[in-house]
């Protein structure tokens, strides 16, 4: 198995535009490159999406236990060529504090993946040594297998580079890349701007693969990625042939307003039997013939004029409602089925109306990170008291009256270090600020397909 993961001594260092570039300079290879990304963002996996031509899965330790996550790569990857892991925050960064709790270099080493650690170099010379040796150092069960400098502008300066982290730390340098404000990428208040929503991307990631190919060795990286394999114990089968349904529909949205979702979430639906029909709250007019809607997070608030504008399809989304049809929303999908959503500019857009209140966005993060959720009454996901593992992510609030549905708590070290109250419940509806990823919760999924077949 060919597998490769690309960390970061921290955020910001250019680890996703390396990534990002890497994939695609093996792509223009014609080589069959699987993508993945370790924790919950949506963002970067559309990117490796868009670039390989295949789906992009989330390796998250909080949501997953380990078996779970092997069991995902085995799978993605039985076809690929070689598969590319892009980190989250920095090699060593996780939940805490703990080396082992949902970091890259965990990841690295529950699937026998060497690790390519790129630094920022800028203004650096043998300093560049010790912070590759510290890394090195911290947990010497982590491959460490190649350097990447990053902000280097001059051979000379790379030379010297190289040259002292290969003599101090003795791991490979494969390469550098200059600084070039043409590869940036444009970002907004939750991160990177969605491959969908950019324009002229082809060009510029062929661009950016053509530059990677003349400052990193990629032959040594594909080297490099020729790995151990590993055992995985987890299965799905059981749970799909107890749980498989016959000439069942889910309605799912999915445009620019509406893309976050867990690729594997999507696929477990199929797995189980059912058709998968896709419909955008921007430009549809009607909800296609369903039995299920599934609505996932996404940026309703840049879209807020679009989907006001869509009364048709916001009808007939609540006369599903009224129908009992179930329908899970999360995140962003929760401000659409609220009454109204206020945006930055104070501007106020009609939505769904299933539950009362008003979606207001603020100037920053009112939830940030792993959460669980606490099922204060049964939901057309989880019985009373049942407990689901997610996280949040949202700038926006959702001012409203309602019953809250969920207990939700933040636990570090065995200790709750936050409480809240959330996501909201009728008739056969559920909406909520959480992210889950299905196979966490596949218990959830079982009510979920209950509440269809009643």
């Amino acid at each position: 198995m060919k597998k490769i993961l690309i960390a970061g001594t921290n955020s910001g260092v250019g680890k996703t535009t390396i990534s990002l570039g890497i994939m695609q300079a093996l792509t223009k290879r014609n080589l069959k490159v699987q993508p993945y990304k370790v924790g919950p963002d949506y963002i970067d996996p559309s990117y490796h999406t868009f670039i390989t031509g295949r789906y992009s899965r989330n390796l998250d330790s909080y949501m997953l236990d380990d078996e779970k996550i092997k069991y995902i790569v085995k799978n993605a990857s039985k076809d690929a060529d070689i598969s590319v892991i892009e980190g989250v925050m920095g090699l060593y960064d996780g939940y805490g504090i703990d080396l082992n709790d949902c970091t890259s270099s965990y990841t690295s080493k529950i699937l026998k993946t060497p690790v390519i650690l790129v630094i920022n170099a800028k203004a650096m010379a043998a300093s560049a040594a010790a912070m590759v040796l510290g890394y090195k150092m911290l947990d010497e069960n982590v491959n460490i297998a190649g350097v990447i400098t990053n902000n280097v502008k001059s051979e000379s300066h790379y030379n010297t580079l190289k040259e002292a982290i290969e003599k101090y730390t003795g791991v490979e340098v494969l390469g550098y890349f200059p600084p070039n404000k043409e590869f940036s990428l444009e970002s907004r208040h939750l991160g990177l701007i969605p491959s969908m929503e950019m324009d002229s991307l082809k060009a510029k990631f062929d661009n950016l693969a053509d530059e990677i190919e003349k400052y990193i060795n990629i032959d040594r990286i594909i080297e490099i990625a020729e790995s151990e394999e590993f055992e995985c114990s987890f299965d799905l089968d059981e749970f799909i042939q107890k749980n498989k349904v016959e000439n069942k529909t889910i309605a799912i949205a999915y445009d620019k307003a509406f893309n976050f979702y867990y690729r594997e979430n999507l696929e477990l639906f199929e797995k189980l039997g059912m058709k998968i029909e896709y419909f955008s709250p921007m430009e549809d007019k009607k909800l296609p013939p369903c039995d299920y809607v599934y609505i996932g997070g996404g940026f309703p608030e840049i879209f807020a004029k679009e989907l006001h504008e869509n009364k048709e399809i916001r009808e007939e989304i609540f006369k599903a409602y009224e129908k009992n049809i179930p329908i899970y929303a999360e995140c962003g999908g929760l401000m659409y089925l609220g009454e109204k959503l206020q945006d930055k500019e104070n501007n106020i857009y009609d939505m769904v109306g299933i539950f009362q209140g008003c979606s207001k966005m603020t100037s920053s993060l009112k939830r940030f990170g792993y959460c669980l959720g606490e099922a204060k009454v049964d939901t057309i996901l989880a019985k009373k008291d049942q407990i689901i593992k997610g996280h949040e992510f949202h700038h926006s609030i959702f001012d409203s009256s309602e019953e809250c549905a969920y207990h939700m708590k933040k636990v570090k070290n065995n200790k709750v270090v936050d409480e809240w109250e959330g996501g909201y419940s009728k008739k056969n509806t559920l909406a909520t600020y959480l992210h889950t990823h299905f196979y966490n919760n596949l218990d959830c999924i079982a009510n979920f397909i209950e509440r269809g077949c009643e």
